[in-house]
């Protein structure tokens, strides 16, 4: 594939595509199959390390898919592979998404095989969004999933993320950092994402800038000066001499004001003990203390269990990468075509045939007991919530449906809070219940049956 012009192909939204799914669009072109088609995005397995995961990147998507269309010079740069026919290229110059996108909102607490959302539209239309929902979601919902995670370890002390240096690329960085939000973390370090979705930017100080004054307390008093209420990185030699030298510059210049100080390294329990002893002696009691260095839910979680005064914790590479489960088993599968059921029988990947809906269920005390994916057409249950609303009709965006990323984390945590204890712990040992319903089983069950006779006659046909 070339380059045409002074055009950087790099920022082209349209080719960030594989090319089977153009290949597939113009096979569907040339058949003239124009009907409207149903694709279910779900993931089939829950991590080893997970009880639940969040969805999340739906908003993304939708705006994307709002505004995907194809440039001249994207489809000279199809021209150039040689397999494309002009009608084709011309049918792609033209085209604007026009159907309808249902999904669930952002933050929902999601299991194994429930649909994120469905696409319903022209199966060309439908086939060009597979790869751009995949990656969208599959990224924003596996980096959510980590950050609640560490929100519940930390049991209500804020946690800031720290992690874009090591996230995979420039894009994981960015709206991976809108994720952290909806799942509730209270910050980032990452200016640029800030900018761009209106969160809180958070950040203290690196031990280089002590090491390069010739005096730990000239860096600290520099600092101090130029930025009131700042955190100070106390471990860079020694702590106590540290939180020493912060005390007597306090004392000498009641005019400065220090918000935190930050512990990177060592016995955080143990460290944080002692600055706190020593802040407090001092009378510094408003003065934080925060910490970092390769945290993660699980030593986040034992701190706040042996009471060490920390009041926050900034966390990079954990995050960042989802270390412990960084990939999610998602699909994108036909479900329905011409308005016949369609599913995928291949060993251990059945799939649910027809558009579809879930419901979530709640005792008496407003928790939630299970979860039923049903047709959706099916009658709902009067005492069950339904997830699945529309977010897009005829390419467009429903205006309503859109939630800013904070609002979004605080129905993230209240959905969150109404899961059994079991589910929401970081340890993962529990199994949440999701049902099928007798109408969907027997829909499935009718849709393999018709394959299997369709195979069946094809084989006698050629037997014949």
């Amino acid at each position: 594939m070339k380059s045409v012009g002074n055009t950087d192909i790099a920022n082209s939204p349209a080719l960030l595509i594989d090319l089977y799914e153009l290949a597939m669009a113009q096979a569907y072109w040339s058949d003239n199959m124009t009907d409207t088609a149903v694709f279910s995005l779900f993931f089939r397995t829950m991590p080893e390390h997970r009880n639940v995961m969040l969805a999340c990147g739906q908003q993304t998507l939708l705006h994307e898919i709002e505004n995907l269309h194809f440039t001249e010079a994207d489809l000279e740069n199809l021209r150039s592979l040689e397999m494309f026919q002009e009608g084709f290229l011309d049918w792609l110059r033209r085209f604007r998404f026009s159907g309808r996108v249902m999904a669930m909102p952002e933050g929902t607490p999601v299991f194994p095989n429930e649909p994120i959302l469905e696409v319903e539209a022209p199966i060309a239309e439908a086939q060009l969004l597979e790869t751009l929902a995949m990656n969208t979601i599959h990224l924003q919902t596996v980096l959510a999933s980590k950050a609640v995670r560490l929100v519940t370890a930390a049991n209500g002390r804020p946690v800031v993320d720290f992690g874009m240096r090591r996230m995979h690329g420039r894009d994981a960085a960015l709206t991976g950092t809108r994720a952290y939000t909806v799942a509730g973390l209270a910050g980032t370090s990452n200016v640029l994402a800030g900018a761009v979705h209106d969160l809180p930017v958070k950040g203290t100080m690196a031990h280089s800038f002590v090491q390069a004054h010739a005096d730990e307390a000239e860096a600290f008093r520099t600092y101090a000066r130029l930025y009131p209420g700042t955190t100070l990185l106390v471990d860079t030699y020694d702590t106590r001499r540290a939180v020493m030298s912060i005390i007597d510059l306090l004392r000498a210049n009641p005019e400065l004001r220090i918000g935190a100080i930050r512990l990177d390294s060592g016995d955080l329990r143990a460290e944080s003990g002692l600055c706190r002893e020593l802040l407090d002696e001092a009378g510094l009691n408003d003065v934080s203390i925060l910490a970092s260095s390769g945290l993660d839910e699980h030593s986040i979680a034992e701190l706040v269990a042996s009471q060490a005064p920390i009041d926050g914790f900034g966390v990079g590479t954990a995050i960042g990468t989802s270390v412990d489960a960084p990939n999610l088993d998602l699909a994108y599968k036909l479900t329905e075509y011409a308005g016949q059921p369609r599913l995928k029988n291949s060993p251990g990947k059945l799939t649910l045939p027809g558009p579809k809906q879930v419901y979530r269920f709640y005792d008496e005390g407003g928790q939630v007991t299970h979860d039923l994916i049903a047709g959706r057409t099916e009658p709902a249950p009067s005492e069950a919530k339904p997830l699945l609303s529309p977010v897009m009709e005829q390419g467009n965006i429903i205006e309503s449906a859109m939630v800013s990323a904070s609002d979004s984390a605080r129905s993230t945590q209240a959905a969150f809070q109404q899961l059994p204890a079991s589910v929401r712990s970081i340890k993962a040992t529990a199994r949440f219940q999701v049902d099928v319903s007798d109408g969907l089983s027997a829909l499935q069950q009718q849709t393999l049956a018709q394959i299997q006779n369709r195979a069946g006659t094809d084989q006698a046909v050629r037997a014949g």
